[in-house]
């Protein structure tokens, strides 16, 4: 599932007119680079991509971190029988929004009272949809 993702964004950008070269696999933490066709503007991109119908994505504590400014994940959801959706968001935001939702999570009692142990696992959401179809975000214009 996860190439499908891959392969999904750099045909997207592609038909967006973006330069889009898929990475080697001892490329941590970039499956993608992207840059507009004069070469003067690049960013690299992680791909995540869910087939549920909801916008949300499993991900591990690493995600936290704070990189490059130019760096970006790129969420997919394949729901099935249906088309794709793309939502694009800077590594930053995503790792502050994976540290305080996890934050308040362990703040908060379980369902019969009990307290959350910790875990590497981490949930992002694009419940509002603020971030789909937002390749303008990447600034390669």
């Amino acid at each position: 599932m996860g190439i499908a993702g891959e392969y999904l964004v750099a045909g997207e950008l592609s038909r967006r007119g973006y330069v889009a070269s898929l990475t080697l696999l001892n490329t941590r933490g970039i499956d993608i680079l992207a840059s507009n066709k004069d070469a003067t503007k690049s960013v690299g991109i992680q791909v995540k991509t869910t087939q549920g119908a909801k916008a949300a994505w499993v991900m591990a504590k690493k995600a936290e971190q704070d990189l490059a400014e130019n760096l970006f994940y790129i969420f997919v959801c394949l729901p099935p029988g249906a088309t794709a959706s793309f939502h694009i968001v800077p590594r930053k935001v995503v790792g502050r929004y994976l540290r305080e939702g996890h934050a308040r999570w362990l703040a908060t009692p379980g369902r019969h009272g009990q307290a959350h142990h910790d875990s590497n696992v981490r949930v992002f959401n694009d419940r509002g949809n603020e971030y789909k179809d937002r390749w303008d975000l990447l600034g390669l214009e």
